[in-house]
């Protein structure tokens, strides 16, 4: 039976007990990891999050009960004991622990709880299946790795505040109540019992209320925010996640970008003991599209993509010049020494694979190593253009060229998840390095097919480039937002932007989107009544932690390093969440099911 922790008050934590302790007599508590009975002598490994110290349960030092009590102990059983410090015999030394140099005599121990046989195994050694993780959670989580992470997850959030408050933010939390306004993912809906027919929303995001913030005089405001999204499945995604929310007055973007650079200084200082170098780099998203084709390049390996649209308008090859004449591009990769270990079955594939993103195939050149080369398109364009290429690209043997011909921003998009999988495939990336740099002056507004309308890239609230004003009415789709984000080894961290704060001008936005005048005052006028009373012009920036700290921690997953996370389908396994409710309740409500 489990016995009451009494007046018994733990002096230190397992791994805490050092060799400067020897001698001491401590109370030590935690659960049993390991029994081993030497006959006469067990040899209990004791473990709490901060590690394993090994207990000496002596038969010959200690009453019939105490060492009955060592006999029944099984794995997870939670104990309690009193013991001297004592160094481990030379031959005894365990390097792998941390305290694998001393070891606790135990005089006296109490069952403080027992342990039903775990379904899953709480140590690193093996590989459980991930949904019996996820159903036993608390169990997972005693796993240290696990314990580690949330440790670090800490320290982590810590750093950021320090570092926060340090240079003059204020931390407010706003509210998780708060209104519907659908210009994004779904929300999710909470109904009013008090106010029936209506709904509350959870937040996207904190973004309204933070600049309500910064029009109240706060000037500088940061806070956790727990964010929600009602997102189809996606691997990559959680329903509900935490990021770093911050807004800031009377500032531009380099302001903006100098504050999340000190948050990300600090954490890989606390947290990898290194100096980020400040500031970080800057490309536009053109120069992002045109050399990377993408918005969130990693800059941990080369590939750099190139265009040579002006080669192709009268190359020879009807699939290459067509593209250009209406109005496309033919833009070009070159893999250096890739020629030489990518097979034909190689190159389908990453032919096959290249459709998926809407182009309609890939043009591939394979140089041996005696000069002469396997093509996919070399025998449908002359010899003179086609040296005057290879010559441009300074194309040698072994080296394998890769080309994609469509319009521009579906080319671009399709050669960059290319060269990404190339840099995975023919293990190009440097993993050892962080690569952080800024993507700016983004589009302002995109066209939606579905919907025949521009939709904001961003979010409505986002100020345009001044220089661009003049193309809103004539060339909505060629203005420039006042928008940035911060990409790390390839992903997006976050995005922030400089914000609209002019009544008026937010109205046009509204307008551009899409809303009539009464559907944005309906939607937004508690905004924009209150950029009516002088509020300053400001910017922010939100990125994520989750995200953050599976790129620190290398995790292969968002579920690694939240506590309780949902999965793929936005269900717990552990809590049977969703789940049905009372009929009264939904009564209360004003609800009722239709099946």
């Amino acid at each position: 039976m489990a016995e009451l922790m009494g007046n018994w008050k733990r002096d230190k934590r397992c791994a805490e007990v050092t060799e400067q302790d020897i001698g001491q007599e401590l109370t030590l508590m935690g659960w049993v990891a390991r029994v081993r009975n030497m006959g006469g002598i067990l040899f209990v490994w004791l473990r709490d999050r901060t590690g394993i110290i090994q207990l000496v349960f002596d038969a010959n030092h200690m009453d019939e009960k105490t060492y009955a009590l060592a006999e029944s102990l099984r794995s997870e059983f939670v104990l309690a004991v009193k013991g001297t410090v004592i160094k481990r015999d030379d031959a005894a030394i365990n390097k792998q622990l941390k305290t694998g140099t001393i070891e606790v005599q135990v005089k006296e121990a109490k069952l403080l709880n027992e342990s039903a046989t775990p379904p899953i195994y709480t140590d690193d050694s093996t590989n459980e299946n991930e949904a019996v993780r996820l159903k036993y959670r608390y169990l997972d989580l005693r796993r240290p790795s696990m314990q580690n992470m949330l440790m670090l997850r800490s320290k982590t959030i810590n750093a950021i505040r320090q570092n926060m408050i340090e240079n003059g933010f204020i931390e407010v939390e706003t509210p998780i109540m708060t209104k519907s306004t659908p210009e994004g993912a779904r929300d999710f809906l909470v109904p009013s019992r008090l106010h029936p027919g209506k709904f509350y929303a959870l937040p996207q995001s904190p973004q309204i209320y933070k600049q309500l913030l910064m029009l109240s005089g706060l000037d500088r405001y940061f806070q956790f925010a727990k964010c929600f999204r009602d997102e189809d499945s996606r691997a990559d995604r959680q329903p509900e996640f935490t990021q770093l929310d911050l807004e800031m007055s009377f500032v531009d973007p380099t302001d903006v970008q100098d504050a999340v650079e000190g948050a990300f200084k600090a954490v890989f200082k606390e947290i990898k003991g290194v100096d980020l170098p400040q500031p970080l780099p800057r490309m536009t998203w053109k120069e992002a599209m045109a050399s990377y084709g993408s918005d969130k390049p990693d800059l941990r390996f080369g590939l750099k993509i190139t265009d040579h649209s002006e080669w192709a308008a009268d190359c020879g090859f009807s699939i290459f010049e067509s593209a250009v004449k209406n109005g496309g591009i033919v833009c070009a990769i070159k893999a250096d020494g890739a020629g030489a270990s990518l097979s034909r079955k190689d190159m389908d594939a990453l032919s096959e694979y290249v459709k998926t993103y809407h182009v309609k195939g890939l043009a591939w050149l394979a140089v041996n190593e005696d000069g002469s080369f396997r093509s996919s398109f070399a025998k449908f364009i002359p010899e003179d253009k086609m040296k005057a290429l290879l010559d441009k690209l300074d194309v040698k043997p072994t080296d394998a060229l890769f080309l994609i011909a469509d319009q521009k921003l579906t080319a671009l998009n399709a050669m960059g998840q290319l060269r990404v999988k190339l840099g995975k495939q023919l293990d190009l990336i440097d993993q050892t390095q962080d690569k952080l740099l800024w993507i700016t002056e983004f589009p302002l507004l995109e066209w939606n097919e579905d919907t025949k309308r521009y939709t904001a890239a961003h979010h409505p609230f986002t100020m345009p480039m001044e220089e661009d004003f003049d193309l809103l009415d004539t060339h909505p789709e060629q203005v420039r937002a006042k928008s940035y984000d911060l990409v790390y080894n390839g992903v997006e961290m976050g995005s922030g932007s400089i914000r609209i704060h002019a009544s008026d001008l937010q109205e046009r936005m509204f307008s551009w989107l899409g809303f009539t005048h009464e559907e944005a005052w309906e939607r937004f006028g508690f905004l924009l009544e209150a950029f009516r009373f002088g509020t300053p012009p400001h910017g922010g920036f939100a990125f994520g932690i989750d995200r953050l700290m599976m790129l620190l921690t290398g995790a292969d997953s968002l579920r690694d390093v939240i506590a309780f996370p949902k999965v793929q389908n936005a269900s717990c396994l552990m809590m049977d969440t969703p789940s049905l409710v009372h009929d009264e309740q939904l009564t209360q409500l004003h609800l009722k099911t239709v099946k």
